[in-house]
């Protein structure tokens, strides 16, 4: 054999010996009620994030209740038929003082997800 034949073998045995190939790595998603728990602490954090005290808890009903001054903001956290969690902030009293808040919360909640 030629030196030129031993360079092709010696050349094509080290490109083959090169080549990796990885299993695919299980990646597992999170489950309904782990996601639930991620919106609910996100929404709560929210409401504290921008100075609100949060009064009044229902983890069943899907509601917070969150307080300053004599404005008042409700975190609603539903779980939808298709599986999304669906969060929502609705605002109560005077909001002339601070016309902001919400927006201000709602960042807050995007923030903390990770958005």
């Amino acid at each position: 054999m030629s030196l030129r034949s031993y360079l092709a073998v010696f050349t094509a045995v080290a490109l083959a010996s090169g080549c990796v190939v990885y299993e695919p790595v299980p990646v597992s998603q999170p489950s309904l009620q782990e996601r639930y728990d991620r919106s609910w602490s996100a929404a709560a954090g929210a409401l504290s994030d921008q100075g609100l005290t949060i009064t009044q808890q229902d983890r069943g009903s899907g509601w917070i209740v969150g307080t300053r001054g004599n404005t008042t903001i409700v975190a609603t956290v539903v779980t939808l038929p298709d599986g999304r969690i669906q969060v929502r902030f609705d605002s109560r009293g005077a909001t002339g003082a601070d016309p902001e808040l919400m927006n201000r919360v709602s960042d807050s909640y995007d923030r903390r997800m990770g958005r």
